[in-house]
Formats: C-alpha cells, structure tokens, sequence
C-alpha cells in the first residue's frame, strides 16, 4: 500500500485518471462533487467512497466553492477488493473518519505495527465500502432500533419498556415491534432476555458472583424463574456454569 493520503483538491482542480495498474481506495470526507466511471455517474457528498480496481480509469470533478476533501491510498491485493458498483456511501462517517485517520498517523509512524495498523483500517474501510454497496439505504429509523438494540446488549439488567424502548424510537410500540422483529428476528422482550442470559453466563464464569447476586444484578426477583430461563436458552443450569 501507498501511504494513506488526505488531500484537499484545488479550487480548479478536475481528475481524469491513467488505467489504473492496482486498487485505489477514495474516499470523500468534505465537499462536493461528481464522479464518474464506464458511462456511470455519482454526486459525490462527505461519506461516499469507492474502491477502484486495475483497468478503471474514474474521473471526477468537483464544486470549486465546497472543495472536496478526500482521504485514500493505492494498494495490491491478491482478492477481489472492488465492488461492482464501485462506489457506494457509508453512512457512519464518525466511524469512516476515525479509521481514515488513525490509518494515516500510524503509517506515518514508520515502524512496523504502525504500517500493519494502517493495513487494518485499510481492510475495514474497503469492508465498510462493501456493506455500502451491497446493503444501502438504512433508513434513520433503522439505525435508532439499532442503537436500541445496543443499550439492551450494554444495560440489560436494567428495568426496560417496551413503551420506553418505542418513545426513543419515535415510533409507538406497534410500529417499533414490527421493526425490532424484522431487523433481529425477536420481539424485543426476547431480545431483552437473551441479552439478560448472555450477560449472566458472562458474570457466573467470569466474575465469581453467586446465582442469586447475578439474577438481582440482571432484574431478576425470583432466582427459580432466572434459573429456569437460564437452562432454557443454555440447557445448563446456573450452578453448573459458576
């Protein structure tokens, strides 16, 4: 891999690439722009990312008022890197800005864990880029039953409602159900349990705690209905697993 590379383009910059001899990871972080490639056309927005393979020859030109801040390298691979389309957009650009720059800075290290961590967020941007393409259009709603979804796996033992759960949603139980079931295949209350078991098989082999301190720990009142509800979803019992 080439070194990672953040670039403001000129205000009177345009780009018409050579045939392309390796991949090229491109990435838009500021800006607009359209790019093109084979007769298709993107309007380019901070978030929208291709990777180019050997043959492509992409041209791009860009608003000389929103100039396009773009992050990327050039690298070889012995796979299948690009997808088909190119380019798609990756909608968590917290994520996409965090692993362009701590590619950049630990190449720059010029050490050898630093060159190998850049090859890391390298493999997970041409990941994120992927998923992209292949599964686009997470609608805001879906991405707060995710973040639900999240606060179930982090806090389970918390007394949660399904009304609760809907009302952060901004969506009523009926509609936020129906979503919850279709994105994780469960109502939310078995999601909730099966986060509960999981985090008690974690704290009963690794933390030393009893079974009743574990079952009040995740809201249970009635450690025969923990322990029930535990071997249903392990097939062990509690005191097996401590």
């Amino acid at each position: 891999m080439t070194a990672p590379t953040f670039w403001r383009c000129e205000p009177s910059w345009s780009w018409t690439s050579p045939v392309l001899q390796d991949h090229l990871l491109w990435c838009v972080v500021d800006g607009r722009g359209a790019l093109e490639l084979d007769g298709n056309r993107q309007e380019l927005r901070p978030g929208v990312c291709a990777v180019f393979q050997p043959g492509d020859t992409p041209r791009a030109t860009h608003d000389p008022h929103r100039r396009l801040l773009v992050f990327g390298m050039h690298f070889e691979t012995g796979t299948t890197a690009a997808p088909d389309p190119r380019w798609g957009e990756v909608l968590d650009r917290e994520l996409l800005g965090v692993l362009a720059r701590t590619s950049d800075a630990s190449y720059r290290r010029g050490d050898a864990l630093g060159r190998h961590q850049a090859e890391l967020c390298l493999e997970q941007l041409v990941a994120l880029i992927w998923d992209a393409v292949h599964h686009p259009g997470r609608s805001v709603t879906d991405t707060a039953v995710d973040e639900i979804a999240r606060q179930l796996r982090q806090d389970p033992g918390r007394d949660w409602t399904v009304a609760e759960m809907a009302s952060n949603a901004s969506l009523s139980r009926a509609q936020f159900t129906r979503r919850f079931v279709a994105q994780f295949g469960m109502s939310p209350a078995q999601y909730l349990i099966q986060a509960r078991i999981d985090r008690a098989h974690q704290l009963l082999t690794e933390s030393g705690m009893t079974v009743t301190a574990t079952a009040a720990a995740l809201g249970y009142t009635d450690v025969p209905y923990f322990s029930r509800q535990y071997k249903q979803r392990t097939g062990r019992s509690p005191s097996q697993d401590r």
